[in-house]
């Protein structure tokens, strides 16, 4: 009875990762973009959580000086309606004026998004071509030397 050898996979698969080497710089190269766009993404949100913080801060303060007319001592109550009546209107005035701002911060960060998705789309389609390219070159001569072999 003739004993059967078991095949060495370990072997065999180290032979075969060792005639295709893999080139690690590709991954860190993704891993420093990725984390560049990070890193700019998060420019733009604080920087329009700054800005929103700034604009909902000088909102109160606007809000709290208007205050001051209306809990101030009135010589007659008809001048009570009017205090009040002149803080609504202040209100809706400074209701407006400041959600168009914020609505342009929105809107900054919008385009600042864009831009960026729009820039890192373009890198990262040249870094694949690149990438696509040296991976091909990279295969074709390890499958020659081990065709020559």
């Amino acid at each position: 009875m003739a004993a059967s050898k078991t095949t060495d996979f370990t072997t065999m698969m180290s032979d075969m990762m060792g005639a295709f080497p893999m080139d690690m710089t590709a991954m860190n190269d993704a891993f420093k973009t990725s984390a560049a766009m990070g890193e700019k993404m998060s420019k733009v949100a604080l920087d329009a959580a700054e800005k929103s913080t700034d604009l909902s801060a000088k909102w109160t303060k606007d809000t709290l000086a208007k205050m001051a007319d209306v809990t101030a001592v009135k010589a007659e109550p008809t001048d009570y309606t009017k205090a009040m009546t002149d803080f609504a209107s202040a209100q809706a005035e400074m209701a407006a004026e400041h959600m168009a701002a914020f609505a342009e911060i929105a809107k900054k960060v919008q385009m600042e998004t864009v831009e960026l998705m729009m820039a890192a789309g373009k890198e990262a389609t040249e870094e694949a071509t690149a990438a696509v390219k040296k991976a091909t070159a990279e295969v074709t001569t390890a499958a020659k030397k081990a065709a020559a072999k």
